[in-house]
């Protein structure tokens, strides 16, 4: 177990299968690798071209192969390693480490889904470590890669580094959207027909949503720690590009408060509805109470053990009563019609 600064991390299994894929390109060329030794990424180091190292599956010794080659201090090789760990960008020893979660959205689940993955920058060189090997949001700047016109093919590692952590901030809006569409939905069903199903559902978006703003916050710490450093792997030109996912960030997470804030209303909504309803029956119940009470009343006077009472021994006495036990409510449903209250 390795203790963080606010949590302690689960101690991660290691993956049995590891895939290591290598981009190792400069403005010309572009040469793409997938390695089954770990030893075979070590003849990219100091090439005079930019190489993506990208690992998917952590294991230890992996990891630390790798680490101890290319300098990555091991303190940052445990958090690599760790899990659960809080988004952070770190500098130690000439490197430039940021951690953070890809978000994916399951429509099955309707929850908000993530993998850690740690991108470490060194000299010309950048290296991504991810849990699942089955999904990334990498895709596009793959593409990228294989134009020989495109900007990122002309620019240096730590460009490669921005568009990472902007296409993975860019992704975050994605997930924003699906629950955005999930919180327009469920905000109709409760306004036309609300049941203890929707609280349920209320309850589970909103734990989707705190999921969301948990990674939203410190990644906006963790942007802005790279806009205030001043190490020598990031260029000045670059870091406006820095500004921009800042922005984004930013933006992501007023979003996300404005979700919160819909996500309070609804439930307010909902117990609003739940009030309301139940006012409804007490109403009819009291209603009815009140109708029933003159024929209470008037069939407990005439059973009362008394051996003189008006009316008593008169033959008309028994449909008089049944007569008035009538009468007197709709006498008193015509008043309460009038008063408008049902």
């Amino acid at each position: 177990m390795v203790k963080g600064s606010t949590a302690v991390s689960a101690v991660r299994k290691d993956a049995e299968k590891v895939f290591i894929t290598i981009y190792d390109y400069d403005a010309a060329t572009l040469e793409e690798h997938e390695v089954q030794v770990t030893e075979e990424c070590f003849r990219f180091k100091d090439n005079d071209r930019i190489t993506w190292i990208n690992v998917d599956g952590i294991n230890r010794n992996i990891v630390n192969k790798i680490g101890t080659y290319y300098g990555i201090h091991p303190l940052l090789m445990e958090d690599i390693a760790s899990m659960n760990q809080r988004p952070k960008m770190d500098e130690v020893e000439g490197i430039l480490y940021c951690l953070l979660n890809m978000l994916y959205f399951n429509p099955k689940e309707g929850a908000v889904e993530y993998e850690q993955i740690s991108i470490v920058l060194g000299k010309d060189t950048v290296i991504t470590f991810q849990e699942d090997a089955s999904r990334d949001v990498f895709d596009p700047i793959r593409e990228k890669l294989r134009m020989a016109n495109s900007r990122l093919r002309q620019r240096g590692a730590d460009y490669l580094c921005y568009s990472m952590l902007d296409i993975i901030v860019d992704n975050y809006f994605i997930v924003m959207e699906k629950l955005g569409e999930r919180i327009e939905l469920l905000e109709e069903e409760v306004i036309r027909c609300s049941d203890k199903l929707t609280l349920a559902k209320i309850t589970h978006l909103r734990k989707e949503l705190i999921v969301l703003k948990r990674n939203l916050v410190p990644v906006r710490d963790l942007i802005g720690s790279i806009m205030r450093s001043e190490n020598e792997l990031l260029e000045e030109g670059t870091l406006k590009y820095f500004k921009d996912v800042h922005d984004h960030i930013i933006q992501a997470h007023d979003l996300s408060e404005n979700y919160r804030d819909v996500m309070v209303s609804m439930q307010d909504l909902y117990i609003n509805n739940v009030n309301l309803r139940m006012n409804e029956v007490m109403k009819v119940m009291a209603i009815v109470t009140c109708l029933l009470a003159p024929a209470t009343v008037i069939g407990g006077i005439f059973g009362m053990n008394f051996d003189v009472i008006p009316t008593l021994h008169n033959q008309w006495g028994f449909y008089s009563a049944v007569a008035a036990m009538l009468v007197i409510p709709v006498i008193m449903l015509i008043m309460f019609k009038k008063r408008g209250w049902f």
